[in-house]
């Protein structure tokens, strides 16, 4: 990932909607959610929830795929595991003992074992 696409990762992540959303369909895993249940979820219209979650699919964050009459959307890990990798290129300088703290963190992850889609 380069310094444009993460800002308009950034971007699109600085709105309390947006990020509610996402963190929901991180939580949700691979099966995603339905637009509608993410309306709900969140407390805004459906058509607020569109116009979110296509500023996000713009950003890269969020995939989409149909079911029925459905629209599921899902976290788009690698893409959010490219955001962090950018933070974190150059992180230490000679000193992992400065990045410990962000690498256990993300070692802690809940996922399932065996759950690649996290990883």
């Amino acid at each position: 990932m380069d310094e444009p696409q993460a800002l308009v990762a950034f971007a699109a992540l600085a709105q309390e909607h947006r990020l509610r959303l996402v963190r929901l369909l991180v939580t949700a895993g691979p099966d995603g959610m339905a637009s509608g249940v993410l309306a709900e979820a969140v407390g805004v219209s459906a058509a607020t929830v569109s116009h979110h979650l296509k500023e996000l699919s713009h950003a890269g964050l969020v995939a989409s795929r149909r079911d029925g009459r459905s629209i599921i959307y899902s976290a788009a890990y690698p893409a959010m595991s490219e955001l962090i990798a950018f933070l974190m290129r150059d992180c230490c300088q000679g000193h992992p003992e400065v990045c410990t703290p962000a690498v256990a963190a993300l070692a802690a992850c809940n996922c399932p074992p065996g759950d690649t889609a996290h990883a």
